[in-house]
C-alpha cells in the first residue's frame, strides 16, 4: 500500500536552534516533511511559490517584517496555506493580532515533539491549536461594545483589573512597566470618567466594554 504524500511544511524562524529541532521534529514524522526553513520573512515569502508549502510555522517576533505582517502577505497571496504562529508567551497580545491576520493557530517555542505534531495533525483536521486564554480572547472580541472608547491594550488592562490584578500582576502579565500600567489605568479612568476601579468595572460590564 502506498504511503499518502506528505504535508509540506515551511518554518519561519530567526533562531537557528529552535529552527532545526523544529525540522527534526517535523521531519521525524510520517506525515508531515519540511520543505525549507528561513530566518526572516523576506526570504520566506520571494521563494514561497518554489516552496509551496501547505503550512507555515511562523515566529511572531523577526527582523524586518514581523511575523504578523508576513502572515497578513501569505493569507492574502496564498489563502490556501496554513498559517500557525510560533511565539515564546502564549498569552501575548501579539497572537491575538496574528489571529486575525488570518493564523489558523498556535504553538509556543517550548513545544515538545508531541505538542507540534499535534498541532499539525489539527490544522490539517480544520482545526485551530490554541491556549483556552486566547480563544477567549478571541471569542470575547465578538462580545465588546464595537464604539468602545478604549484602546485594545486599555481594554485588556480593565479585563485584569476586573479579575482582580495588582498594577504588579498587569505589568508582569503583559509585559509592561509598572508605571506603564498606572498611565494606562488613568487614561481608562479619564475616558470612562470614573475615579476608582469599582466604578470602571461597573461602567465597563454595564456598557460591554470588557
Amino acid at each position: 500500500m502506498a504511503l499518502p504524500f506528505k504535508k509540506r511544511v515551511l518554518i519561519v524562524e530567526d533562531d537557528q536552534e529552535i529552527r532545526n529541532s523544529f525540522s527534526l521534529i517535523v521531519n521525524s514524522s510520517q506525515k508531515f516533511m519540511v520543505v525549507n526553513s528561513y530566518g526572516n520573512c523576506e526570504e520566506a515569502i520571494e521563494n514561497i511559490t518554489r516552496d509551496k508549502p501547505e503550512i507555515v510555522l511562523m515566529d511572531i517576533e523577526l527582523p524586518g517584517m514581523n511575523g504578523i505582517q508576513g502572515t497578513k502577505y501569505i493569507k492574502d497571496k496564498h489563502p490556501h496555506i496554513d498559517v500557525v504562529m510560533v511565539t515564546v508567551y502564549e498569552d501575548s497580545e501579539l497572537v491575538f493580532e496574528a489571529l486575525k491576520a488570518g493564523a489558523a493557530g498556535y504553538i509556543t517555542k517550548s513545544a515538545n515533539y508531541m505538542e507540534l505534531l499535534n498541532a499539525l495533525e489539527e490544522i490539517v483536521k480544520g482545526g485551530a491549536p490554541m491556549s483556552s486564554r486566547i480563544a477567549r480572547m478571541v471569542i470575547d472580541n465578538f462580545h465588546v461594545n464595537p464604539n468602545s472608547p478604549l484602546t485594545k491594550r486599555e481594554t485588556e488592562i480593565l479585563q485584569l483589573i476586573s479579575e482582580g490584578k495588582t498594577y504588579t500582576q498587569i505589568s508582569e502579565e503583559l509585559f509592561i512597566s509598572k508605571e506603564t500600567a498606572k498611565t494606562h489605568i488613568k487614561n481608562i479612568y479619564s475616558k470612562l470618567q470614573v475615579n476608582c476601579k469599582s466604578e470602571a468595572i461597573a461602567k465597563a460590564t454595564q456598557e460591554k466594554l470588557i
